[in-house]
């Protein structure tokens, strides 16, 4: 909908100021569309195919020959005569990338950006958003990979059903609805009533006066402390919980 793609059925869409339904040519030279499903015009080199886009954009052809060399170099798209059609998944995801940016939009709205995509290729994309993000350009990310939108996205949305459950930052979703756990890991010879692991005892507690508790024990009955940490629930249990509660 934002996209201008599809209609809403009620409610009305401003995107920097501007209403969706009444500036629709005006909002979408704003915005820079990624769906999760892009094929490429495979008969064509990744320059030809950014320069039949950037004249759809009525982008002086100098202009637009400077922009798309800055792109790809950006993006390690160095490859100058290979078809897009002999590129590899990644290759081709990195050239869907540089079409939407080629008009240099003030808003990106990506759909699974690294779906399907090898590790490495992965890691490269989730950092050049990073970039993106820290020169300025706002990004609607979608993804079912959480772990990467709890450590890219400022905000984080999750819809069931056409309903936004919640909306907010991931530290505040966090103390709302997930739960800080604390772990001590000590050692001793002695046989005692804790969790077992690898010859060392494990404690649990969301509790922070229990944590306290234990470290005075551990530290009161000659027990050697092998490790203290906290964990955080992650964006993937908050979820699972929110879909089951609702």
């Amino acid at each position: 909908m934002i996209a201008g793609l599809v209609e809403p059925t009620s409610g009305e869409i401003r995107v920097m100021g501007h209403d969706m339904q009444k500036n629709n040519t005006k909002v979408k030279q704003k915005i820079g569309y990624l769906p999760e499903d892009s094929p490429l015009y495979e008969a064509m080199t990744a320059q030809q195919y950014l320069l039949f886009f950037s004249e759809l954009y009525q982008m002086p052809r100098q202009k637009a020959l400077k922009r798309i060399d800055e792109i790809l170099t950006s993006l390690h798209l160095t490859e100058k005569t290979k078809l897009t059609g002999e590129f590899s998944k990644g290759m081709k995801r990195k050239t869907a990338i540089a079409r939407a940016l080629l008009h240099d939009p003030d808003l990106l709205i990506l759909d699974e950006p690294n779906s399907g995509l090898d590790p490495l290729t992965s890691f490269f994309i989730i950092n050049y958003l990073r970039t993106l993000k820290r020169q300025g350009k706002t990004i609607l990310l979608s993804a079912h990979n959480l772990f990467h939108v709890e450590t890219i996205c400022d905000r984080v949305g999750i819809i069931k059903n056409g309903k936004l459950l919640v909306f907010d930052t991931m530290d505040s979703i966090r103390s709302r609805l997930g739960r800080r756990e604390y772990q001590v890991v000590f050692h001793s010879d002695q046989q005692l009533n804790y969790e077992h692991l690898g010859g060392n005892y494990i404690f649990r507690t969301a509790d922070v006066d229990g944590i306290a508790g234990m470290l005075e024990t551990v530290s009161a009955n000659g027990w050697a402390l092998v490790d203290l940490s906290m964990r955080e629930s992650a964006l993937e249990e908050i979820y699972v919980k929110l879909m089951a509660d609702e």
